[in-house]
């Protein structure tokens, strides 16, 4: 496991934390607070001390003005600081949350008051013993060799010890940071549900387009294809059968016929009406029908799903079945389909050659996100060899409203 945290980093053995960055980003991160803030808040104590009151009245309120103001650039900086402080991949998500204003503001307004004097007092306090006695050997050119040998070796033991209080203080100060200007879980589980929403809204409104499709292919085009069909049927009784218009009626007729079969396969694609008025049993019989091999379907519901639900699994069937008619080489499948606990559990078998990869481009990828768009999940077994099986399940219990 990863260490992603300054105090994560300071429970290690002792000579991986002091041979690991640690130490070195912690002061980084420390002294990066210390000089902006010591920057501010020494303008602000010029300010104060100005000699002409008159001056001070005019000119102070604006800069507090402006501090106040800056809380959400504060924020922001912090949040780049914490970068420093944590390398997981969850904390670096964390860290680019966005926070409240009024807690931003107040926070820079603490970080420019306090919280940089304690920084600068925890690195001086940690570092003054080694560097003490690292000026002062430079300064004793006088003093015997001995003493300069202990001088050097305590500044060199001091040092080490120095990392644990540093590293410990900048743990501490960068998990007040993200508790304060990351987002928290209440607002998080907030912004889950908006998007779970949104993504409900997405497919609902997809599946009102494709029934839209389907309406107008079967009433317009369809229809007009059908008309069409049976226009030249009579014009061909019409025409000597021995005469080249005979033959080229013949012709349009027969390629009007494949076209009108071509368009209703189209519009079974798009949304298939059996699936609409007689729920998914009837569809997935309908579609094992039209498979070029023996499909066996046992899909057994005791009532009708919504709607969304009926057509992620009717079209993961679909693209299954196809699967197994193009890639697996096999001559027989079976689809089974039962609802366990207000879970809808979809299974398609065949008797095929097994190896099934879902990068190599069978479709399977497309099958999965179509799943995962209603909360379920696809199961793959396809041992080289075979059998295959594609298991679906999805859970029926609407947990967020799509409107």
């Amino acid at each position: 496991m990863g260490i992603g945290t300054a105090w994560q980093a300071i429970g290690q053995r002792p000579w991986r934390f002091l041979a690991s960055s640690w130490p070195w980003r912690s002061l980084a991160y420390l002294v990066s607070g210390i000089a902006p803030s010591a920057a501010v808040a020494a303008g602000l104590i010029a300010l104060i001390a100005l000699p002409s009151s008159d001056v001070a009245q005019f000119v102070l309120p604006p800069v507090v003005l402006a501090l106040l103001l800056s809380g959400p650039v504060v924020a922001r900086y912090e949040r780049w600081r914490l970068r420093l402080m944590e390398v997981g991949p969850d904390q670096r998500q964390r860290a680019q949350g966005g926070g409240r204003r009024a807690l931003e503001v107040g926070y820079g307004v603490v970080c420019v008051v306090a919280l940089w004097l304690i920084d600068l007092a925890v690195v001086g306090l940690s570092l003054l013993i080694p560097v003490g006695l690292t000026v002062a050997l430079l300064r004793s050119s006088g003093a015997g060799g001995g003493v300069q040998a202990a001088m050097l070796a305590a500044a060199v033991l001091a040092l080490p010890v120095a990392a644990y209080p540093l590293t410990a203080w900048a743990g501490a100060r960068s998990a007040l940071a993200r508790a304060i200007l990351a987002p928290g879980e209440a607002e998080l589980g907030e912004r889950l549900v908006e998007v779970t929403r949104s993504r409900a809204r997405l497919v609902d409104a997809f599946e009102i387009d494709r029934r839209r499709i389907e309406r107008d292919l079967h009433d317009g085009a369809q229809q007009r294809l059908v008309a069409l069909t049976v226009t030249l049927g009579l014009a061909r009784l019409d025409l000597p059968p021995d005469s080249a218009a005979a033959a080229q009626v013949n012709a349009a007729h027969e390629q009007a016929k494949q076209a009108l079969t071509e368009l209703r396969e189209l519009i079974r694609g798009v949304h298939p009406q059996v699936l609409t008025d007689r729920g998914l049993p009837a569809a997935v019989a309908d579609a094992a029908a039209r498979s070029p091999m023996k499909v066996d379907v046992d899909v057994v519901l005791p009532r009708r799903l919504p709607a969304g639900i009926e057509v992620a699994a009717y079209f993961a069937v679909c693209e299954a079945l196809a699967n197994v008619a193009k890639h697996s080489r096999a001559h027989r499948a079976s689809v089974r389909g039962r609802l366990v606990e207000d879970v809808l559990v979809v299974e398609v078998r065949d008797d095929g050659v097994g190896g099934a990869d879902p990068a190599a481009g069978s479709g399977l990828a497309g099958l999965a996100d179509r799943i995962a768009v209603v909360d379920g999940r696809l199961l793959l077994a396809s041992p080289a060899g075979g059998p295959t099986l594609v298991r679906v399940e999805i859970p029926c219990g609407q947990t967020v409203p799509s409107g």
